[in-house]
């Protein structure tokens, strides 16, 4: 699995920060984020966001937030990975 780093929170402080990636292969995106504090979990996971679907947060998912500072990351990755998916 190979990704293409695409940035990093501007305002990181050199320790973990929230950061994006394109999986080159899939072209998915790959976040990591600040993870979600208990009263947006709690929010997300009680709420029937489409109707009928299902409500709760599955074992193999999970809930990150990233900055607003960050919305240009997210913009160049969704580029990188559009034009990527084309490819395939």
């Amino acid at each position: 699995m190979d990704l293409q780093f695409i940035g990093i929170d501007p305002n990181t402080g050199g320790e973990g920060s929230p950061t994006v990636w394109v999986e080159e292969e899939t072209a998915d995106l790959v976040l990591q984020g600040i993870k979600a504090e208990e009263a947006l979990e709690a929010l997300v996971g009680g709420t029937e966001w489409v109707a009928g679907h299902a409500v709760g947060i599955p074992a193999h998912e999970t809930v990150i937030r990233i900055p607003a500072r960050m919305v240009p990351i997210l913009r160049e990755a969704c580029d990188v990975a559009e034009r990527r998916a084309e490819l395939r």
